[in-house]
């Protein structure tokens, strides 16, 4: 078998394990803005999540795996996460955690 079509397919070394460069999480330090919107919404608080340079189907999972750490509901509208309540503060962490530069 020539090394071209090998798969790695399990290995204990780390140092043989493939690098994927479509990684979910911002592996060079992307930026990610935090705020609360209360407007429009019938007085409901909602942390949105936004600029974010990662791709449809990275941002739902994000998404998705924000929402389980947080226990809220959420979605993704116009490349941003919207998560129902205040949980700034558990989403700077979760994105300090993953490698994004967080700020408001």
């Amino acid at each position: 078998m020539s090394a071209k079509t090998y798969k790695l397919v399990y290995s204990d070394n780390p140092n043989k394990m493939p690098k994927h460069p479509d990684s979910k999480h911002a592996s060079n330090g992307g930026k990610a803005v935090l705020r609360l919107e209360r407007k429009g919404r019938g007085g409901k608080t909602v942390t949105i999540i936004e600029k974010l340079a990662v791709s449809d189907n990275d941002l739902k999972t994000l998404c998705k795996e924000l929402k389980q750490k947080c226990g809220t509901g959420g979605t993704v509208k116009e490349h941003h996460i919207e998560l129902q309540g205040d949980f700034r503060e558990k989403v700077r962490l979760q994105l300090s955690s993953c490698g994004y530069r967080v700020s408001g």
